[in-house]
């Protein structure tokens, strides 16, 4: 920095407002700095801006089965967000979400000196090692936790299966099937229970829930099983991949959609509305959750603690030609 202040003919203390975007600099001043920046090839010392201002501009992002859309999605949000807002992000991705690996990561990202950590948790067993976390860590979990004192960020999974299933009832159906994610996961549970609660409330049959793990190959099982059932016309699959098993399967046992059977899924991946035929989905808005992870976090580091937060993303509901009024 003063080899730049002496290039620019400037103070030490006029670079650094210059690299730290202060609004109290002159144009001409600021364009002569960023000029000798340039032309010396200057790079800012992090470590060492770090040592001053107790800040390293780095966020922690522990993961799950980077793979999956919804975690992808959810973790390219943060990122995204985490750079708006001037960070970095620093992700370790985990082959399980069990107690030992998630306090392993979080230990390993703090020790890397990062300012705060986000967990995606989307099962009960990354809640539960949260209960780990070193007191006073800022932390936002994305899906859950069972701890109070840890800020959470979630898509109202309930809502988007009531959304999901009232859709199918107002066409007419008697009744709504449902292939199910895999056991331990939150969404799981959400989308469960907004489906079973609006049906009861309904007043309609309960179906059995068929167990799927969010793979095409268990919707496609699924699928199969429902075209054999001569009363099923409507089936709410827990994500679109599911779903698009369920299309697959349905396709090649004869079973015209939506004629016969509608079928409604959850996530709206991109490759939904080219679904054959376009698939009625949940949509999740990841941006959002990731906007608002990273204002959360930095609500505790720039305040230290603070009332800690439940905040709920809204899901929209996307109708398409998977669905029709009931035969």
């Amino acid at each position: 920095m003063a080899d730049v202040a002496k290039e620019a003919g400037v103070s030490h203390q006029t670079v650094s407002r210059v690299l730290n975007d202060h609004p109290n600099v002159r144009a001409d001043t600021r364009a002569r700095v960023e000029e000798a920046i340039s032309r010396l090839g200057y790079r800012r010392n992090l470590v060492a801006r770090a040592l001053v201002t107790k800040r390293s501009r780095m966020l922690g992002v522990v993961s799950f089965d980077t793979t999956l859309y919804g975690p992808a999605s959810t973790i390219y949000g943060i990122e995204q967000a985490a750079r708006t807002a001037g960070y970095f992000v620093s992700i370790v991705s985990l082959k399980s979400l069990d107690a030992t690996s998630v306090r392993a990561a979080i230990d390993y990202l703090t020790e890397q000196g990062v300012d705060g950590v986000v967990v995606v948790a989307p099962q009960r067993s990354a809640g539960r090692a949260l209960e780990s976390l070193p007191s006073g860590t800022p932390a936002v979990a994305v899906e859950g936790t069972h701890r109070a004192d840890v800020s959470v960020v979630c898509i109202d999974q309930f809502e988007g299966a009531r959304l999901a299933t009232r859709h199918l009832l107002d066409l007419g159906h008697e009744t709504v099937w449902h292939v199910s994610g895999p056991p331990d996961w939150l969404e799981t549970e959400g989308r469960l229970a907004g489906w079973r609660t609006t049906l009861e409330a309904a007043g309609r049959p309960v179906p059995p829930p068929l167990p799927g793990d969010w793979s095409p190959r268990t919707g496609y099982e699924a699928g199969r099983r429902l075209a054999a059932m001569d009363e099923v016309t409507a089936v709410f699959a827990a994500n679109d991949q599911m779903a698009l098993g369920v299309l697959r399967a349905l396709s090649e046992e004869g079973v015209k959609v939506p004629d016969r059977m509608s079928v409604v899924g959850f996530d709206d991946i991109p490759e939904s509305e080219f679904f054959s035929p376009p698939l009625t989905t949940v949509r999740q808005d990841f941006d959002a959750v990731g906007r608002r992870c990273i204002e959360a976090l930095l609500r505790q580091i720039d305040s230290g603690p603070v009332a800690y937060e439940r905040l709920v993303v809204p899901p929209a509901f996307i109708v398409r030609s998977s669905t029709a009024p009931a035969r």
